[in-house]
Order: C-alpha cells, then sequence, then structure tokens
C-alpha cells in the first residue's frame, strides 16, 4: 500500500518523497536481516524487522551477550556482545541514523513521514514485559480522579487551569518510581514471588506501565461536555436532571466517540502517514526515562531533559510574575504609548490588547512545545494566516464593516448597537426560547470585527479541511480502507508489523459500544426533556461520522485539532430552529463525538509506537473516560448546588466563576435561539455560515496549480489550517507570537536540515522539558500565588512589571473584555 502519494510530502519538501519503502540499496530504518554473530546489533542499528519471539529467544544468535539493557526491567535496546565488547563497539538507538548518511556523508534529513515514524521511534519491545500491575491501575485510576476532578473544578474558576497531557506523564512516572521503592521487589527478602507479589511490584517500573497510566488519566483530563449542558439547565432552565439519566448521557456522549475512533483505526491509526506529530513529544520522553538508561548517549539526553525542565521552572517564575515585560517586549509600545492604534496593532501583552505585531516575548507557558513539533507545512501556514490578521483586522476596524468602530478592536462579548454590553435575557421568555416581541424592541445582538473574522476562519477552515484532505491525502485513505477492508493485505507501516504479536481489538467491540451508546442517547433526549427530536440526534451522529475522516486525518498528518463546534452549531439551528436547549443537545452528540474519536485516535497511535497491547490501550481508555465521566458529574453537580448564586453572576468573586457555563450557554443561545435572525440570509453575519462553503473551494486553486506546475513549495500551504487562523489574533495574549516563529522556523527548517543529528536526538526532548517545567510551573504558581487557591498575590510595581499593560502599550479599556 502506498503510504504517501507520487510527489507529495505531507511534511516538509517534495525532494525526498515517495513510496513507504526506502530507495534502492540503502536499509530500512530498525529492519532486521542481519544474520551470525552481532545480527540484533545490526538488526537494531538499521531497523529490520525483528523476530515476533520473545526476549531471550530473540538474541539465540548473538553469541554470549554479557550485558541486556533497555527499558530499566527488561526491554532490549542495548546489546554489548563478546565480539563488542573487545572492539569496544555498542548498539544504540541513538546511533540508527549516523549508520546511514547521504552521499555527502552527513545525517539524512527527516523529510516524510515515513522517516519520522522509522527514525525517531524506536521498533524494540518485549512481549513479556509486566503492564497490568498494581502499581500501574493505581498510578493511572489516581492520576485520573486527580485530573477529572482538577478539570471540572477549574471550569467553574475565575482562571481556568486544564490538566496537561506531559504534566500527568511525569506525574505518573515519580509515582511508578516511588512504588518501586517502597514496594519490596524481586531481590528483596520481603518479596516471595508467586502471582500477587509480582503483581505488587514486578521490578522496576516499565516503559508500558509507564504509556498506560499516562494514557488513563489524560483519557480522564478532559472537562466532559455534558456537564455544561447540565449546569446550563440546572442554572439557567430550572431542569435539573436525574442523576442516572445524567450519568447515563455523560457515558453515551463520550463513549460513542470512542466507539467511532476504533472502527475508524485501520486508516486513522495504522498508516505511517497519520503520524500524529504531537505524540513525538511524549514518545521521546517516554524513551529517554525508559531505554538505555547505562547508554553514555542516552544518558546525556536525560540529563538534557531534567536540566532543561528546571531551567524552564526557575525561569517562568519571571515573565509569569516578577518580570512580565519579558513574555512581551514591544519597541513600538514602547516609543508610542498613547496610541490605540499601537495597541490595537502591537500591543499583546494581555488578553484580548491587541495582535502582538513585531513583539516579541519568551513565556515557555504560552509558547509551548507547538513549534517544536509541528510539521513545517502546518507552521508556514499557521504564519500566513497570522500575516493575514495584521492586515484584515484592522482594515475591518477602520472601514467599520458590520459597524466594528462601535465595539472594541478585540472582544468576545455581545453589544447593542451603541457599543453598550448587550443583556441576552432581555429577548428571552422564561424557558430562554426567543422572544420575538422583545427582539423587534431591543434588536438582535452585535458583534466585534474581530470576533466575525474569527468564526469566519473557523468555517473556512471545516470546508477547506474536507477538500484539503481528498485531494491530497485522499489516495493513502482509500487505499488504507480498500486494504484493510476489501483485500484484506497488512498494513504498510513498521510498527503496525510490530503489534502483529498483540491480540488486536476485534471491531465488534467497538460497533457494540458505538451502539449502546446510541440507545442510550435516545432514551436520554426523551427523559431529559432535551427538546431535540429522535431524527435530528440520528442526523447528528451520521455527521459525526461523515466528518471525522477528514477531521481525524488533518490532525493526525497537520498535528492542529481544528474546532468543529461551529458546523454542528449551524446545523443544530437550521433543523431545531429557535431553541437554545436541543442546540446544546446537538452539539453534544455531534462536534463532542468527533473530538473526543480524535483524542482517541491519538492515544491509539501512541500505544502503537510505544508497542502497548491494544487490548490494553482499550482497557485503560475505556477505565479513564468511565472515571472522568462519572467524577466530572459529581465535582459539577456539587458546585452548581452550594455557589448557585455566584454561577449567576456576571462578575463571580476571586474563587468561583459562571464565565465558562454562561459563555456555553450564551453561544448555544446564539446559534439556536438567534440563528436565523443573526446568521440568517438576512442577517448582519451571513458571511460567516457561508464560510462553510467558501472554505470548500479554497483548496483546489493550490491543488491545481501544483499539478499543472509541480511548484515544490505549494504542499507547504495547507489552506485548512491557514483560513483557521486569519482570526487567530483575536483573542487572548499575542506578544509572542513572532517567538513562536522564529522557533519553529530555528526548530523545523535550520535544526531539521542542517543538523539533523541534534535534531532527531534532542528536539522533540527540549520541547517536552519545556512543556514539563513551564506545566509544573503554572501548576505550582496557579495555587501558591495565582489565585487557584484562593488568594491572588501581585508582585509589586516596577520596570519590567508596569502598572498597566506589561508591553508599555496604552490601556484602551477593551483588555480581557
Amino acid at each position: 500500500m502506498r503510504l504517501q502519494p507520487d510527489g507529495i510530502a505531507p511534511l516538509y519538501s517534495l525532494d525526498t518523497v515517495g513510496e513507504s519503502a526506502p530507495p534502492p540499496g540503502s536499509p530500512p530504518v530498525y529492519a532486521e536481516q542481519a544474520t551470525g554473530n552481532g545480527a540484533q546489533v545490526l538488526a537494531h542499528r538499521h531497523g529490520y524487522p525483528a523476530p515476533q519471539t520473545p526476549a531471550v529467544e530473540r538474541f539465540a544468535d548473538l553469541g554470549e551477550p554479557t550485558s541486556l539493557g533497555s527499558d530499566r526491567s527488561s526491554g532490549i535496546e542495548k546489546v554489548t556482545t563478546q565480539d563488542e565488547k573487545s572492539d569496544g563497539v555498542e548498539a544504540d538507538v541513538d546511533e540508527v541514523g549516523e549508520l546511514e548518511p547521504d552521499n555527502n556523508g552527513q545525517e539524512i534529513v527527516l523529510e516524510t513521514a515515513n522517516d519520522f515514524a522509522q527514525r525517531l521511534i524506536s521498533l524494540d519491545d518485549d512481549p513479556t514485559m509486566p503492564i497490568h500491575t498494581f502499581r500501574m491501575w493505581f498510578t493511572g485510576i489516581g492520576l485520573a480522579v486527580f485530573a477529572s476532578v482538577l478539570g471540572m473544578l477549574f471550569q467553574f474558576r475565575p482562571q481556568v487551569l486544564n490538566v496537561s497531557p506531559l504534566f500527568l506523564q511525569l506525574i505518573a512516572y515519580m509515582m511508578g518510581r516511588f512504588f518501586e521503592v517502597v514496594i519490596p521487589g524481586p531481590g528483596s527478602r520481603f518479596h516471595t514471588g508467586g502471582r500477587i507479589w509480582n503483581w505488587l511490584n514486578p521490578g522496576p517500573f516499565n516503559l508500558k506501565e509507564h504509556v498506560a497510566a499516562q494514557i488513563m488519566s489524560n483519557t480522564a483530563s478532559i472537562a466532559a461536555t455534558a456537564c455544561f449542558v447540565f449546569a446550563s439547565d440546572d442554572l439557567f432552565y430550572n431542569i435539573t436532571i436525574n442523576p442516572g439519566n445524567a450519568i447515563f448521557t455523560l457515558l453515551a456522549s463520550q463513549l460513542i466517540g470512542y466507539g467511532f475512533a476504533g472502527m475508524f483505526r485501520s486508516f486513522l491509526v495504522y498508516p505511517t502517514v497519520m503520524l500524529y506529530p504531537q505524540n513525538l513529544i511524549y514518545v521521546n520522553l517516554f524513551d529517554v526515562l525508559h531505554r538505555g538508561r547505562g547508554e553514555m548517549l542516552q544518558g546525556k539526553r536525560l540529563r538534557f531533559f531534567w536540566y532543561v525542565t528546571a531551567g524552564v521552572f526557575v525561569y517562568e517564575w519571571f515573565p509569569e510574575w516578577i518580570a512580565p515585560l519579558l513574555g512581551s517586549f514591544n519597541i513600538v509600545c514602547l516609543s508610542a504609548r498613547h496610541s490605540d492604534w499601537v495597541t490595537y496593532i502591537f500591543g499583546g501583552a494581555e488578553a484580548n490588547e491587541g495582535m502582538g505585531l513585531l513583539g516579541f516575548g519568551v513565556d515557555w507557558a504560552n509558547i509551548t512545545s507547538r513549534p517544536f513539533y509541528y510539521p513545517l507545512s502546518t507552521q508556514i501556514s499557521n504564519y500566513v494566516g497570522w500575516a493575514v490578521n495584521y492586515v484584515l483586522l484592522p482594515a475591518i476596524f477602520a472601514t467599520n464593516v458590520w459597524k466594528s468602530k462601535n465595539f472594541p478592536f478585540i472582544s468576545q462579548n455581545l453589544f447593542f448597537e451603541d457599543g453598550t454590553i448587550y443583556n441576552q435575557t432581555l429577548i428571552l421568555t422564561p424557558d430562554l426560547s426567543l422572544n420575538k416581541t422583545a427582539l423587534a424592541i431591543y434588536g438582535a445582538p452585535w458583534q466585534s470585527g474581530s470576533t466575525v473574522i474569527y468564526n469566519l476562519g473557523i468555517n473556512l477552515s471545516i470546508g477547506a479541511t474536507i477538500v484539503h484532505v481528498a485531494l491530497w491525502h485522499g489516495r493513502e485513505l482509500y487505499d488504507a480502507f480498500v486494504d484493510n477492508f476489501i483485500k484484506r493485505v497488512p498494513i504498510d507501516d513498521v510498527h503496525y508489523r510490530k503489534m502483529a504479536v498483540y491480540r488486536e481489538v476485534p471491531l465488534w467491540w467497538y460497533a457494540a459500544i458505538t451502539l449502546a451508546s446510541f440507545v442510550m442517547a435516545m432514551v436520554c433526549c426523551y427523559t431529559e426533556k432535551s427538546s431535540l427530536p429522535w431524527w435530528a440526534l440520528i442526523v447528528a451522529l451520521i455527521v459525526a461520522i461523515l466528518i471525522l475522516p477528514f477531521y481525524g486525518a488533518m490532525y493526525a498528518i497537520s498535528a492542529v485539532q481544528l474546532v468543529i463546534t461551529n458546523l454542528f452549531q449551524i446545523l443544530g439551528a437550521a433543523l431545531v430552529p429557535g431553541s437554545s436547549q436541543a442546540n446544546m443537545y446537538f452539539e453534544l452528540y455531534s462536534s463532542q463525538a468527533v473530538q473526543q474519536a480524535s483524542g482517541m485516535l491519538s492515544d491509539l497511535k501512541l500505544g502503537q509506537y510505544t508497542k502497548l497491547p491494544p487490548r490494553s490501550t482499550f482497557a485503560v481508555q475505556m477505565a479513564g473516560t468511565v472515571v472522568g465521566a462519572l467524577l466530572n458529574y459529581v465535582i459539577m453537580q456539587d458546585v452548581v448546588n452550594k455557589q448557585r448564586t455566584i454561577l449567576l453572576n456576571n462578575e463571580g468573586t476571586r474563587v468561583w466563576s459562571g464565565q465558562q457555563v454562561q459563555s456555553y450557554n450564551a453561544n448555544a443561545v446564539l446559534w439556536g435561539a438567534l440563528g436565523k435572525e443573526i446568521y440568517g440570509p438576512k442577517g448582519p453575519y451571513f458571511i460567516v455560515p457561508l464560510g462553510l462553503v467558501i472554505g470548500l473551494a479554497l483548496p483546489v486553486l493550490p491543488w491545481l496549480l501544483y499539478k499543472r506546475y509541480r511548484w515544490s513549495w505549494l504542499p507547504l500551504i495547507n489552506t485548512a489550517v491557514l483560513a483557521y487562523n486569519i482570526g487567530d489574533l483575536a483573542g487572548g495574549t499575542n506578544g509572542y507570537i513572532n517567538t513562536w516563529i522564529v522557533i519553529g522556523l530555528t526548530s523545523h527548517f535550520y535544526i531539521r536540515r542542517y543538523r539533523a543529528g541534534w535534531f532527531r536526538k534532542y528536539n522533540y526532548l527540549l520541547g517536552a522539558a519545556i512543556d514539563g517545567g513551564s506545566q509544573i510551573f503554572v501548576f505550582i504558581f496557579s495555587f501558591a500565588l495565582g489565585g487557584a487557591g484562593g488568594v491572588q498575590v501581585n508582585f509589586p510595581f516596577w520596570a519590567l512589571n508596569p502598572d498597566g499593560n506589561a508591553d508599555y502599550c496604552k490601556v484602551t479599556g477593551q483588555e480581557a473584555s
């Protein structure tokens, strides 16, 4: 099966594209063809498929091995034979690429998905490695409880805190090592052997235990959308959901996406082109924490990770608290402190301040690891989209399109035409349906021009995603589908082939989950009085199934998880007009299913990369989903019952805030109750839903130009990602954008091309360390000084922490509006 179409490089350039097989004359990476003494060493370096036998048997032809190392327990990464010992040669996973130089003697540059999958990710595996141990389940469930409780709790705080997967990965490692030490293990006089002791502590905490615990906790960490529906019903509609109905709705909405993921895994997980670049960060960290700890280079990488993590943690106290100017420095703001336009265009230190043109800031909590793993095509498309912001948003404001001058340059609020904040309760009946008489009196709400462009960009990207994937990657999807379901031939991916030793999860398991979830959803829609007709639920699920291959492929290839909510809010408003209640449930069972499925697909790919058996991945995903859903509901119900008055208040307190659920309900009202009046053909913002249709045409011209002229730069333009970003600067803090660009180009253009060895060994590890250090800081700071614990402590004002906007731009009054 062809994993990449002729002449198309989905990640970087067209110079080294082709089939999944390597060029003639060069051995594929991580295959095993050598024989005789030292064969395993050469196989490990060059990557020939290892024999699917237990670890001990894999060394039968090596002579007498003197040391085995890799994962600290029983994996096999470094092998030193008697012959090699005398020659002073050691096998090292990090020497792989160096043994296959190009014609100039330099390490081969990573270009295609095949290169990244084979040269960055180890094929080493030990099928006998224990997974379902006490410490794995205790760590996984414990962190799932922690992540789900904290994740939902912070949806009702002024400062929303999301639990980072990499933060959970580090905590899981620390907990696993703790249990390794405190529970008597093999070699201890207390460890008497047998099934119980081996379940409690079979030896050093291994890679597969770590991966399983991390997937379980990460699955539980994302706040369930259904809880926002329940909170909105309770707070704004006076509808109290029966606990039984609520739990079944939660499970149905969470698991139906999981069922979809399993049914699409054959062409959204298994093929090499479905790279999921964000997983390269996690895989590199797993690798350095567990594989080859006795090797010199691996030890160097491990020290590199911890040094950078510690350095970032210490540094983050400055841009986040002591010296915020470091997070967003702009010479233009310092030169012209009294101009609104300067703030709009160059400001970016505060939320909703400006677009951050020419600003530079080093705040790793904002930069994150994305520039280290986003493919160059994604990064360039981002840059072009951001450049459009700098022209389009000021032009819309200056020409007063949609009466933009009446409203702040950047704001997400709804307004009356005179610029005052819109009170949506004035046009709603007591049951929050539309009061047309009141609407005629007060008028429909208005939005800032920047918000309109933001929503337009999202809709353009949805349409462009479908056509872009069909034109540029349709062949891979089609081939994977045909090979798996019609020809029944094995998928040509080195990691997928290595998984053949494990039992696969039958398709009917996922089909059963989907069917059970559908039945629960159908019953609950009626028992909860959701206002969503049965046929609308079916339409929601059908559209979700149809959009998932395109949305999932875009996420897998570009690493960008596009916002899909607008599509289903528009469709829900068209099918069931005038009902915000129905719109919430329609969006819940469609958008949530697609987003949940894409996250599950990413986890399945992580399991494939780390050789976690599919049924183990299935078990921990299910456990994390159920634990997370149940605890989300318990926390949501407790907060809503105890803090009702505060959650209904626009301001909230320094401890509690209803901003998230208020915003969720407002969007439902905007699309459900007011969709026709605002976004219909006679509404002021008809261009926004029309963007779905316009977006379908965006990828066609670049594709036709490429087919005609074969310009090598055209595949680097992803029109879906570009369109998604044309309004991306219409909110949040933007002072670090240019730093992001410099880091991304340095990483994926200069270092990848001209320092290929360093890129392969350290690039993704550097991204993991930056995320690790910044996320540990954010967690500690949020509770200690940032107000998450109820007390906010501000650092005294000084030159690098001015009273006002941190970048010294003029305070316009729109900040955080």
